[in-house]
């Protein structure tokens, strides 16, 4: 009935009662905590980009693990910044890797928490992408129809272009590291075609069938990841990364996306970043019966973080509400570098 007889303020009078009604919760046990690990001892690196966010040596990311377990946050996902760094992408699958050393030290010291490792390349290019690149043979076609020498000189540099199906044999070896390294859930988040295929079919023949793929599914070409570029070292040194992350105007498409990884044998999957693309983990959300991720990125955690500390508002009270949006859109789990501060707040 309408109104007077049906009044909503109701339910709302006091916290209590908005307790009991409350439709969308968050909890500890929802949230994942990036952490990025870095060569040397007792290192905490301030990221100047991302306040409240470190570049740690192995010794400093034991510790933020056992602080995360003690907040009741089930799990951490690691990237990796490498000594060296060549266009094979060595270190990523590397047995002694950065990842692989701080996984081992990491279930070592919190056997119970549970640890992502990242399956991507772009730490560990020497160019900065997610792939193997190649020099395009159409760009030196192309430059040659330019005709005069002022032309000539005004040409851009060689193009290059990222290798699908030479990168899956890669991201399959890195994945198969982790996974020896101790991790519990590779996380491929490159974005190559086939990848998901490719690391399942190798972790079943290393005798790993057991070890859950989430699949960065529907990860879109996107300018929030700017501060995670500084934090990770991982910058393209040319072009960019929309060749093959997806187009940020395509819903239709991320479903595809996930419907194809899933097809591929992904066991959870993922949309990033979250708060932009909220639609879309709301229509994975009623399309798919699995679980379902999001990352809030290193630019959405930056700009809260930023008006924050100029006053414009209530650090706090957004963390929570940002959080809560990207659950309430149907996220099961959040990656979110406000981890640590959620949990607190929650408890």
């Amino acid at each position: 009935m309408a109104f007077p007889v049906t009044r909503l303020r109701r339910l709302r009078q006091n916290e209590t009662l908005r307790s009991m009604v409350r439709e969308t919760r968050l909890t500890p046990e929802s949230l994942v905590y990036p952490l990025f690990v870095c060569p040397g001892e007792a290192v905490r690196k301030v990221i100047r980009s991302m306040p409240g966010v470190f570049n740690l040596s192995i010794d400093q990311a034991v510790q933020e693990a056992q602080e995360t377990h003690a907040l009741g946050i089930p799990a951490i996902i690691l990237f990796g910044l490498p000594e060296t760094k060549d266009d094979r992408a060595s270190g990523a699958w590397a047995d002694d890797g950065i990842v692989q050393r701080a996984t081992r030290a990491i279930k070592r010291a919190v056997p119970e928490l549970v640890v992502l490792g990242d399956v991507c390349l772009c730490e560990y290019m020497s160019h900065g992408h997610c792939g193997i690149a190649r020099k395009s043979t159409a760009s030196g076609a192309a430059r040659a129809d330019h005709g005069s020498a002022a032309s000539a000189a005004a040409a851009p540099s060689p193009e290059f272009e990222i290798e699908n199906d030479a990168t899956l044999e890669i991201l399959a070896r890195t994945a198969v590291s982790l996974a020896r390294a101790g991790v519990d859930i590779v996380a491929p988040s490159d974005m190559m075609d086939g990848r998901v295929a490719a690391i399942r079919t190798a972790l079943d023949g290393a005798g790993l069938q057991n070890m859950p793929i989430l699949s960065y599914a529907a990860k879109f070409a996107s300018g929030f990841y700017g501060p995670f570029r500084e934090a990770a070292d991982s910058a393209p040194q040319f072009g960019d990364r929309r060749s093959y992350q997806m187009d940020g105007g395509n819903l239709r498409e991320a479903m595809r996306e996930i419907q194809t990884d899933l097809e591929e044998g992904a066991d959870m999957v993922m949309v990033k970043p979250a708060m932009p693309y909220l639609d879309v983990i709301a229509q994975a959300r009623e399309r798919f019966d699995v679980p379902i991720c999001a990352y809030q990125v290193s630019g959405e955690y930056a700009m809260i973080q930023a008006a924050a500390q100029n006053g414009w508002l209530d650090r706090d009270r957004v963390v929570m509400e940002s959080l809560l949006s990207i659950r309430r859109a149907g996220a099961g789990t959040i990656l979110t570098y406000f981890a640590k501060e959620a949990a607190k707040l929650m408890s």
